[in-house]
């Protein structure tokens, strides 16, 4: 079997696709990828706990323990303790980190747009329900068939 015909090798082409378009976008705004889908799930008005965040993105936590911190040196987020629970940090944006938010926002909007464009909706209902089969498969290793 070619590379080309596997599974993987198309999600890997299509994902390093999608992290160097979003990349290009991202660096018109001294920013990068990560970040972007790091400020994409902050909430805006409640923050996020930093301990929710790497699981929703995928990224390792000393990973998302070095982001955090550079963001927060920068001044897009800050940390805040959790009201209720002490032990819970929440991390929230600042005005300029809703700004940065707001732009990785727009570009994924964007991408989505030209995507449903240009597939028909049918077909892209059926990318979407392989997908998460696929995610599936992943995550316990096997499945019904199709």
């Amino acid at each position: 079997m070619k590379a080309e015909e596997t599974v993987c090798y198309n999600i890997k082409t299509a994902w390093h696709a999608l992290y160097r378009m979003y990349n290009v976008e991202a660096a018109k705004h001294n920013s990068t990828t990560s970040v972007g889908f790091v400020l994409l799930n902050i909430d805006v008005e409640k923050g996020t706990p930093a301990t929710k965040i790497a699981p929703l993105i995928g990224l390792e936590t000393r990973s998302l323990t070095r982001t955090l911190k550079n963001l927060e040196d920068a001044g897009i987020v800050y940390r805040q303790a959790d009201p209720s629970d002490k032990r819970l940090v929440r991390i929230f944006l600042t005005t300029l980190g809703k700004e940065k938010r707001e732009a990785a926002r727009r570009a994924v909007l964007s991408f989505n747009h030209l995507v449903r464009e240009q597939i028909d909706p049918e077909k892209l209902s059926v990318f979407f329900e392989v997908i998460r089969h696929i995610l599936s498969v992943t995550e316990t290793g096997k499945t019904e068939k199709v």
